[in-house]
């Protein structure tokens, strides 16, 4: 027999045993330990005190039945009394206080220390199931805590917010006071103990390095250790990606953190590298936040001075003074800008020819500017120079070539071959641009120099530059050209003085006088002109439902040379227009409908009312007329293909339906969907919004037949006045292919023919049969046919 007794209780009665003669008594042997007996006369089976299971959790004993001279009756009889546990233990933690450190931005959630509690009760209840929790949290300067605690491991972890606010600057040490309680935390009477712990925050070992600082062409062996960086966490794998995509990398990082150079690096090819530096666990999760590393390829004098240009050459004229600027030799360096690697020197190395002094140049050493170091240059003795000057970095030096012109003094001027060219007439008609008169002067300095070179200006006679001249670079012949649109009415005759200068300036003493002037005039003939619109376009916007004959916009011409304009229009296909042609002003003519076209472009045309010779003088303009909408469309949906859901249904399924407008909404377009007001349709179905022109379709349960289904959506729009459209939304369920879309599947059949399909089948082979015998019979000239094949001809219809 099987007793579960619980702990504790004190005395009581567990069982009572029954005997038949000759038993006159009872007998109990084994685990008694004191506590259990058995009344010897009456076979009562009780605890003389309390059980404990923490003690001992079951006990065995043996019963017997004894006669009057105490032999066994009956027996032995094995009886177990299991000690049920009752939650009499509170749980204690193995310390009294625990002590663990954290750094600075560890990951949250990433354990660093533990707790632990026991319970003496017994494991597999409830009594001895515990959970742990933070009760408070010393200094708590956030609205959340900073740390966390696993409640069934006991793992204490950077919260979110402790992962991005733990400061050992700022707070070193907190204290926290975790709780622990037993039947897992869900029973009021549960028993609860607490430790304190206390956290020592220090620095964060994952930090940048500073900016790496790397010389170029470096002879060391490669690869070679720049910087290290260390992970919060043990056991990381380190790696390193690029923050810009490059040909290589030349970097490398190996399981300790140590960051290496793998190549000689060339500040010239690229003067900076960025990249990251990360820790990943074994599963290849991030486990810190990503390093930036920075590195700086520092310059060595590695490359010459370059010659910017394979022969610089300079024009100077023979009369410029000592001193003067005479040009630049430019050359550059690769090296770093700014540093002594790229700072140049020049100096003259040589002068060709020497004549009539060998150093009739100097250059500064700092800015390669040339100057004259006397006034000796004489075109007649030398019109040429030729200087070689050596340029150096200080550890490489490169000869430039220079090649120095000595150009004629500007010393004669320019004189006109006409001191008159006397008088021109032109129509204002003419397009700008029209060559109206050819003039020419001329100059004695060297050709093809600034000092021949002529130009040619209007001096007096043209204030609002209606005239532009133009050089033949060849020739110095000038070409007088209109500038712009000449008016009969603004202006009819031009009084035009012509002078004729130099670029280069001319020498001292000599100055340009009237042989570098001439004049002419210019008479402007009058030519009838069409009207002039004050608009190239007219542009208005009126609504779809303005009224026929509604003043729409008034365009306005006028005649240059006064004459009354008249107004028509052209283009107006639609017919929705017309104009008063006295007045200009344009009025609807029909309904509009933008729906047709939104915007209507015509053409208004402006003649001179009395000009029979030129009737069809015209100017046209383009008038844009947006219609602005009125709400007469109702909404309708707008989807490609109608909605499905697989069968069966798993619960969940949505479908996004779309809805459009063909009206033109003043600001964005808003819809709303709803199911019609039928009971099925409310009982299978559910709309959701997600924005203005979208909702979710969704079945309201999964007991859907594979069919197609007519839903009920009504579609309210935001116009006004607003719309609605009801339409019978088809729903199709249907069976799934693997990827998730309808398919029908074919059914093939498997059957013999029918026997009308095998009669076919029959005769069509009798006919070959026969046709190859009749071919057979008739090479051999036999006539009569063989009675099977008549039998079969006669039968076979």
């Amino acid at each position: 027999m099987n007793f579960s007794v619980p702990e504790g209780g004190g005395v009581r009665v567990i069982y009572q045993f029954t005997s038949e003669p000759p038993a006159v008594s009872f007998r109990a042997t084994g685990e008694k330990d004191g506590i259990i007996d058995i009344v010897p006369k009456t076979g009562v089976l009780y605890l003389s005190g309390s059980l404990d299971w923490e003690t001992k959790a079951v006990h065995r004993l043996q019963v017997e039945s004894l006669d009057e001279k105490g032999n066994v009756v009956k027996g032995p009889y094995a009886v177990t009394i299991y000690v049920e546990d009752i939650n009499d233990n509170p749980p204690q933690f193995d310390q009294i206080k625990y002590a663990g450190v954290v750094r600075q931005n560890s990951r949250p959630g990433k354990p660093f220390m533990h707790v632990h509690a026991t319970d003496r009760d017994d494991p597999t209840t409830p009594h001895a199931q515990l959970t742990y929790s933070i009760l408070h949290h010393f200094p708590n300067p956030y609205a959340e805590m900073l740390f966390q605690i696993n409640n069934v491991t006991g793992a204490i972890s950077p919260s979110m917010k402790g992962s991005y606010y733990l400061d050992p600057q700022k707070q070193d040490t907190f204290t926290l006071v975790v709780t622990v309680k037993d039947m897992a935390g869900m029973s009021m009477n549960a028993f609860t103990s607490s430790a304190d712990v206390i956290i020592t925050v220090k620095e964060s070992l994952w930090k940048a390095p500073p900016t790496i600082r790397i010389q170029e062409n470096s002879t060391q062996i490669y690869p070679v250790n720049i910087s290290q960086v260390h992970s919060n966490e043990p056991d990381v794998i380190y790696d390193l990606f690029e923050k810009e995509k490059l040909p290589r990398l030349p970097f490398s990082i190996d399981q300790n953190g140590v960051i290496y150079v793998t190549d000689p690096l060339d500040r010239e090819e690229k003067d900076t590298y960025s990249f990251f530096a990360v820790t990943k666990d074994n599963k290849g999760e991030l486990v810190d936040k990503p390093l930036h590393i920075h590195v700086i390829v520092e310059d060595i004098n590695d490359n010459p001075p370059v010659c910017q240009q394979a022969l610089t050459v300079i024009e100077v004229q023979e009369n410029e003074d000592e001193g003067s600027n005479i040009g630049t030799l430019l050359a550059t360096d690769m090296d770093e800008e700014g540093t002594l690697n790229s700072r140049l020197q020049f100096k003259i190395r040589s002068q060709v020819p020497a004549i009539p002094a060998s150093n009739l140049f100097f250059i500064q050493q700092e800015t390669g500017i040339l100057q004259l170091t006397s006034r000796s240059l004489n075109r007649r003795i030398a019109s040429n120079y030729s200087l070689k000057v050596l340029v150096t970095d200080g550890v490489f030096q490169t000869i430039c070539d220079v090649q120095i012109y000595v150009i004629d003094i500007n010393d004669r001027i320019p004189i006109f071959e006409k001191s008159d060219y006397h008088n021109v007439t032109v129509a204002e008609s003419l397009p700008v641009g029209t060559v109206i008169l050819e003039i020419q002067a001329t100059d004695g300095d060297e050709p093809a120099t600034g000092s021949s070179y002529i130009i040619y200006q209007v001096k007096e006679g043209d204030p609002n530059n209606m005239f532009i001249i133009e050089t033949d670079s060849k020739t110095n012949r000038g070409f007088v050209k209109i500038n712009k649109t000449l008016d009969f009415e603004a202006a009819s005759v031009y009084n035009l003085v012509i002078s004729a200068t130099n670029p280069e300036p001319l020498v001292p003493g000599v100055q340009y006088n009237s042989s570098s002037l001439t004049s002419f005039k210019v008479f402007v003939t009058n030519v009838d002109e069409p009207p002039v619109f004050h608009k190239t376009v007219y542009k208005a916007e009126v609504s779809e439902g303005i009224p026929v004959n509604s003043l729409v916009m008034t365009v306005e011409a006028y005649d240059p040379e006064g004459d009354t304009v008249r107004y028509s229009l052209e283009g107006d296909v639609r017919k929705w227009l017309r104009i008063d042609s006295a007045t200009g002003q344009v009025y609807t003519a029909s309904t509009l409908d933008r729906e047709q076209q939104g915007t209507y472009t015509v053409e208004v045309v402006a003649s001179e009312l009395s000009n029979n010779l030129q009737p069809c003088i015209e100017f046209h303009f383009i008038m844009n007329k947006t219609n602005t909408d009125v709400n007469d469309n109702p909404p309708v949906l707008a989807m490609d293909y109608p909605p499905f859901f697989c069968h069966p249904l798993r619960g969940g399924e949505q479908a996004l339906i779309q809805a459009a407008d063909a009206d033109e909404q003043l600001n964005y377009p808003t819809f709303t969907f709803s199911l019609a007001d039928d009971m099925n349709a409310r009982n299978n179905w559910k709309i959701s919004k997600i924005n203005t022109t979208h909702a979710y379709l969704s079945p309201k349960h999964a007991n859907f037949e594979e069919k197609v289904y007519n839903v009920p959506v009504i579609i309210n729009d935001n116009g006004n006045p607003p719309l609605e459209r009801k339409v019978n939304l088809e729903v199709n369920i249907c069976k799934c292919s693997s990827e998730n879309s309808c398919f029908i599947e074919v059914q093939r059949e498997h059957s013999w023919p029918s026997t009308g399909q095998a009669i076919g089948i029959l005769i069509g082979v009798l006919l070959i049969i026969g046709r190859s015998l009749f071919l057979a019979v008739e090479s051999n000239d036999v006539t009569p046919q063989p009675p099977f094949l008549q039998t079969r001809q006669t039968q076979s219809p």
